[in-house]
């Protein structure tokens, strides 16, 4: 299969992370070489308690340090391969991974990436009576022009959702495109290949497309945890707790429901998923 016939057609083929544990952080990356062997692939997912960071972190004076040093309280550092900023991950924070092949230079299809994935996010959103929109949020942790954002009675926009993207070119299998589900999954890797077939078609240009989404958190707490990492690591970033939001504050849920909650919005996203179309 080249970039000029891939299929527009075919739809997100919902992957099922294992409900008795919850993924490593960096999990959605593994959805690349799935998607170019297999089609247009998602998971919404939960990742055990960490703070996400990228390789430019590595730069940072006390970056070794700060990373033993947080290890040992219960937030292991894991590096990604997407740029942008530091990001907890934990429970009550529901990620959401669509990987497929995109044809046309990275440069002309981001945006068109960046808005199928914000719409798909604002939109199941709307089923809770959740208002967002695109737009930086200045203070908050990973800022960038394609969070969404809530906007309060107080008129302050706030982050409750994150994106971003990340690119790569995947020689994929000869019996890619149309091939079944692999009968035999690397143990706790749903959906992935163990072993990939040795002939490969020319590569795919695939996108890894991400939201992180602030579904029932403590927002003192986990941005208490990224400013402290933040100076630990001799890094300048100060974020505002005031500047992120969790959905189910904003949805006015009892306190007590906050994994009920993160359920509900899973099941949500994975119907929405089930009928969007591919960018």
């Amino acid at each position: 299969m080249t970039d000029a016939n891939i299929p527009r057609h075919m739809p997100f083929i919902r992957l099922s992370p294992p409900t008795e544990r919850r993924m490593p952080a960096d999990f959605d990356e593994l959805l690349m070489s799935r998607a170019a062997r297999f089609g247009p692939s998602a998971c919404v997912w939960e990742a055990g308690r960490a703070l996400v960071v990228p390789r430019t972190y590595r730069r940072l004076p006390r970056f070794t340090k700060a990373c033993r040093r947080f290890a040992q309280i219960g937030w292991p550092v894991t590096v990604r391969q997407s740029g942008g900023g530091l990001v907890p991950q934990g429970p009550g924070i529901v990620n959401l991974s669509l990987a497929y092949a995109v044809d046309g230079p990275p440069l002309s299809r981001t945006e068109g990436v960046y808005r199928h994935l914000c719409a798909l996010v604002a939109e199941t959103l709307g089923d809770y009576g959740i208002v967002s929109h695109p737009q930086a949020v200045t203070g908050s942790f990973c800022d960038g022009r394609y969070n969404l954002a809530w906007t309060g009675a107080d008129g302050i926009a706030r982050k409750i959702v994150g994106t971003a993207q990340l690119w790569r070119r995947i020689a994929a299998p000869v019996n890619g495109g149309a091939a079944q589900e692999p009968a035999d999954p690397r143990p706790g890797t749903p959906g992935i290949p163990a072993q990939a077939d040795a002939r490969h078609t020319p590569p795919i240009q695939i996108v890894l497309a991400h939201a992180v989404i602030l579904a029932a958190v403590d927002t003192n707490a986990i941005t208490r945890v990224a400013n402290g990492f933040e100076r630990a690591a001799g890094g300048t970033a100060h974020y505002d707790p005031d500047r992120i939001a969790s959905l189910h504050a904003i949805a006015g849920k009892d306190s007590h429901d906050g994994c009920a909650f993160t359920r509900d919005i899973i099941e949500s996203l994975e119907k929405h998923i089930a009928t969007a179309p591919i960018p």
